[in-house]
């Protein structure tokens, strides 16, 4: 007999990005803003001192300090990983056991029920609704008719990109006081309803942070969770020793330490991302061509149509790399010039078709 992979492994399918080389990439929510010259230099220079045949610090004890000092938090209640995916990953495979239900929402990030239901757990999908909002009492419900020890979705949301306000979040999270609230506030940096500050007074609850996309270091993979004592314990304990390298660490410290640098960059993100909304808003009113465009708190915007497939390659034709799914179609924002180009095709595609 043969080696059989087992049934957790046997279906699943490798994840398959966008591959070529496009002119314009609006498709993954990434920065659009690379490294400054200045940025770079000091960034080569610290490298340059590492002690490349030493293990890394396993706490991340630099690029904690800076996030902390960032989000103006204390540093106990942070931890690094190798990108949010594997703090997801770590918390699903670990928080839980098999049998165990875990809530997760859609439409919202797709890795969530991936790991849930990797490590075994029982995942079951609250149905938002028609608008793709999510009303607060109905997911309380949900989560307690089910028995969930785990409830897991991102705000502001990716990939509808809607936010849901502070205070019914805090509605969620106090309404649950046994169920593990897991919040991935990957995109919170162009919004204003962080409940990121409180994370650590609650013992239910880990905020989720990211550096690929404000921050805009989507090639080094570093991202943060944020929770209580006891939490942070616990992740400390089942994360891998070495998880973030020295390289990453070194990156990462740099990069979030230039606060004036990181604030200019978010606030022109927001205003692009606002452009780009008008800039459809306004094809729209043109030519009625969309079932829905939805408002934005982050820095994509999401829209409703039936030619999402035709949308998408014409863009891939025009050497537009933007993201679909089935009835939509996702679109990051970009430079000016990225965007204009963007809205420009879009109009053309529009009158062609």
């Amino acid at each position: 007999m043969s080696y059989k992979l087992n049934k957790k492994l046997v279906n699943l399918v490798p994840y398959d990005p966008i591959s070529g080389s496009y002119k314009i990439r609006l498709d993954a929510n990434e920065s659009c803003f690379n490294l400054s010259d200045s940025l770079k230099k000091k960034i080569t220079d610290d490298i340059s001192k590492i002690d490349f045949n030493r293990y890394p610090d396993c706490l991340a004890t630099k690029p904690v300090k800076a996030f902390s000092e960032l989000y103006n938090i204390s540093p106990e209640y942070v931890n690094a990983g190798n990108g949010s995916d594997e703090l997801i990953s770590i918390i699903t495979s670990c928080f839980f056991e098999e049998g165990d239900t875990l809530v997760n929402v859609s439409h919202d990030f797709s890795m969530y029920e991936f790991y849930g239901q990797l490590y075994g757990i029982n995942v079951k999908t609250y149905q938002k609704e028609e608008d793709l909002t999510i009303n607060a009492d109905k997911l309380i419900f949900f989560c307690k008719e089910n028995n969930a020890k785990g409830l897991i979705f991102s705000n502001p949301c990716n990939p509808t990109s809607i936010g849901l306000a502070k205070d019914e979040v805090m509605k969620i999270i106090n309404a649950l006081p046994d169920t593990l609230i897991i919040l991935d506030e990957a995109y919170m940096d162009f919004w204003n309803q962080a409940v990121l500050p409180d994370a650590h007074k609650y013992d239910n609850l880990i905020v989720l942070k990211t550096c690929s996309k404000a921050i805009g270091l989507a090639a080094v993979r570093c991202g943060f969770a944020v929770a209580g004592n006891t939490i942070s314990t616990a992740i400390r304990a089942a994360k891998s020793p070495y998880n973030n390298d020295t390289v990453a660490q070194t990156i990462v410290t740099d990069v979030l330490s230039e606060k004036e640098y990181l604030e200019d960059c978010k606030n022109v993100i927001i205003k692009n991302t606002k452009t780009l909304l008008d800039g459809i808003t306004s094809i729209q009113t043109k030519y009625n061509c969309f079932e829905y465009i939805y408002p934005t708190a982050t820095n994509f915007v999401f829209i409703k149509t039936e030619k999402f497939e035709a949308i998408y390659k014409f863009m891939l034709e025009n050497s537009i790399a933007i993201r679909k799914f089935k009835g939509f179609i996702r679109v990051t924002s970009g430079t000016e010039q990225e965007n204009s180009e963007f809205l420009s095709v879009l109009e053309k595609f529009i009158k062609e078709n």
